[in-house]
Formats: C-alpha cells, structure tokens, sequence
C-alpha cells in the first residue's frame, strides 16, 4: 500500500506545500475509486469515493488560515456537491445492510430498484461536464510550484488549527445527556473535522502521542454516527416506501424496520458517553505535557 501523503510531511513543510500534497493524494484516490463506481456495481467504490471528497473538503478547511481565496472555496463547494450526489446510494447500502437486519425479500427488492437508480444517478455525476471540470481544477491546484520559502512550518500552523478545533468540540458538547438527535449531528460534524485535522498534522509531532488522541476521535466518530443512522434511516424508509409499486405493499414492513432502526437508544447513548469520557482523557498532542 502507498503510504498516505500526509506521512511524507513534516514539522517545517510549509502549510501550503503540505495541503497541496495532501489534495494530490485525495484526487488520486478520487479518480481510483470513480473507476470502481463507473465500472462495477460494489457499494465499496461509492462509500471509498466519498471518503475521498470529504477528505477533500476536510483538507480545505483546516488549511483555510495558509491557503484561501475564490478558488479554493470553488473547490470545496465542487467537492461538497458531489459527495451530496453520492449520498443517496451510500445511505440506502449502509440501512439495508447494517442498520437493520433481516430485511424482507419484497423490501430487498424495491431496494435493490432503488440501488440502481441511485447507482446510475451517481455514475452520471461522476462522468460528466462538471465533474471534468472538477478533475482539472484540484490536478492544477496540486501542481502548483511550492511558495517561496516564508519560514512558516506545519507544526506551528497546526497548534492554532488544533487548540481551535478540540476547544469547539468541547463547546459543543456541553450537556451532552441532553442532546436531540440535530446537537448530536452537530457534534458528531465538529469531531469528524477535529479527527481529520488530526490526521493531517499528526507527522508534525511525536507519533507516539498523536495515535492515541485519532484513536479517541475515531471511536467518538464512530459512536455519534451510530445515533446518527436513526435520522438516515427515517430518509431510506421514505424513499423506500416512494420506490415501492401499486402492488408492493411494504407500509407494514417498512414500519417494523422503522421500530427496529430506532431501537437501542440507551445503548447507543452509553456507547457515546463511556466514547466521551475516554477522549476528554487523551492528551492534547500538539500540547507538551
């Protein structure tokens, strides 16, 4: 496996350099799973091609202090559009096969209808006009030639990002017991931002402490999302219950799912406390000790 452009950076790669490297990896891996998606009918090449622009958009943001200016947020706008194209297809593979279980032969098969509209839906956005655009802007912007040497240096640039990211997940996370299903979504947004930042400028630092505080924002990720898929689901299901023929009567159905995707609320919520607890403990990497 190629290593990740981030883990050829830095503490004194210039903030610029290291954003151009780090969309340079994006787009490559973009273009990977676009042929996936144009030629095979996998969920993989869908879910790995959103992956990538939210990398993308991630990117864009956490380096909006070194580089900005009308093309980059044209950019993160394109990339933004597209993973929006590719949603619908993600959302109904990932209710179907990891939301709820046991789905019924006939709602497998409005699904299954439902997949490949999405898919062709998708396949359209991915091989068209805007997304050849697309594809030659982010190939010029991360070919650009480096800046003049400024004495600007990652590790620096990524303190100030870093303390601004962590303290906003902090805020948004006050009185986490009561939050409704919108603050979660919220939350789970600033923590999505937080990790990727984390990512980006962990070679900048000791990479024995940066593991460990990835690790938490992953497991938070990973637990907010799990709430996160009862609002998802209540979208799959109205569109199921669209897709569905005159014939088709999948209103008793698609109520079971209903209850079943809505169940283990207490679970999910312990998950996402014992989550929180474990990252309010990790250590702040960018922060000696």
């Amino acid at each position: 496996m190629a290593p990740s452009p981030e883990s050829k950076l830095r503490a004194d790669t210039n903030p610029e350099v290291a954003l151009r490297r780090i969309v340079a990896g994006c787009h490559a891996d973009l273009l990977k799973y676009r042929a996936a998606v144009l030629k095979s009918a996998r969920p993989n090449g869908i879910h790995q091609t959103r992956v990538a622009l939210r990398r993308l958009r991630a990117a864009f943001g956490v380096f909006r202090g070194a580089v900005h200016g009308p093309a980059v947020r044209a950019l993160a706008a394109e990339a933004k559009w597209l993973a929006r194209e590719c949603g619908p297809a993600r959302d109904l593979q990932v209710f179907l096969t990891e939301t709820v279980t046991d789905v019924p032969p006939l709602v497998k098969r409005i699904g299954n209808r439902l997949a490949e509209v999405h898919l062709q839906h998708t396949r359209a956005a991915l091989s068209g006009a805007r997304f050849a655009a697309f594809d030659r802007a982010l190939a010029g912007f991360a070919a650009k030639p480096p800046p003049a040497p400024s004495g600007a240096r990652l590790d620096a640039f990524a303190t100030g990002v870093l303390d601004a990211h962590h303290a906003k997940a902090i805020r948004r996370a006050r009185k986490l017991e009561q939050f409704d299903i919108e603050r979660l979504h919220r939350l789970r947004i600033a923590i999505k931002k937080l990790r990727y930042a984390a990512t980006y400028f962990g070679p900048a630092f000791a990479p024995g402490r940066v593991k460990p505080y990835i690790d938490a924002t992953a497991r938070l990720q990973g637990a907010l999302g799990a709430l996160n898929d009862r609002a998802v689901a209540a979208q799959v299901l109205a569109d199921l219950a669209t897709a569905a023929r005159p014939k088709e009567d999948v209103a008793l159905l698609l109520k079971v799912l209903a209850k079943q995707a809505a169940s283990g609320e207490k679970r999910r919520r312990r998950r996402l406390e014992r989550a929180w607890a474990a990252f309010r403990k990790t250590g702040r990497f960018w922060r000696r000790a």
